[in-house]
């Protein structure tokens, strides 16, 4: 039985939730967008694989990650395994992959081309349960800058729940549950007056 990883790489940009795909360059599927991911080395782990495309696709590596579910048969054959992770990446750290038959490319998930290997069912997968940590947890860190406006917060929140918040609500469950602190420092917008400075307590995964 062969096992091969599946990477669901997410981001905010624009005010737009955004995943990443690649442009297959061989079949099966050929010419199809796809999820990253591929055959874990010899001797090496699978959330080291995860973590090593991750890395070759985004430059990044000190970001969210989590194993999310193990799929049987995503490209119709019943003996073929593929372990998905999913993880959560500030875009403008973000340096992309240069591989011109890659073609690596954030897409909006509202406007995405037909997956390849029936992998529109692991990137619901990756929604619903990134949809679910927002609840109990503080991944949300993973999207953001070291410092940010209570506003950017919230449209990376709203973006991925597809749904406006009440902005005093908003920012009293914030604090309340301990997710965020004021930084003391503010930030120029425009004509309007600065902004204040937050930042997560914990940069680090935390459940309330």
């Amino acid at each position: 039985m062969g096992v091969a990883v599946l990477v669901v790489i997410l981001t905010v940009n624009e005010g737009r939730l955004r995943v990443l795909l690649i442009h297959r360059s061989a079949e099966p599927h050929q010419a199809m967008w796809a999820l990253p991911g591929g055959i874990p080395a010899p001797d090496e782990s699978l959330a080291d694989a995860a973590s090593r495309k991750l890395g070759e696709e985004t430059g990044v590596s000190d970001v969210y990650l989590e194993q999310l579910f193990t799929f049987d048969g995503l490209d119709g054959d019943a003996g073929q395994v593929a372990v998905s992770y999913f993880a959560l990446v500030d875009s403008r750290s973000v340096r992309l992959r240069e591989e011109p038959h890659w073609e690596p490319r954030w897409f909006e998930l509202d406007e995405l081309p037909e997956l390849a290997f029936d992998n529109s069912t692991v990137l619901e997968t990756a929604m619903t349960r990134l949809r679910n940590k927002l609840e109990y947890t503080n991944v949300a860190y993973s999207l953001m800058p070291r410092e940010f406006t209570l506003r950017d917060l919230q449209a990376v929140y709203e973006s991925i729940y597809g749904r406006s918040f009440d902005k005093r609500n908003f920012r009293r469950r914030m604090i309340s549950q301990g997710l965020i602190r004021p930084t003391g420092r503010t930030a120029a917008s425009g004509a309007h007056r600065p902004a204040e400075l937050f930042e997560f307590t914990s940069r680090q995964p935390m459940a309330l």
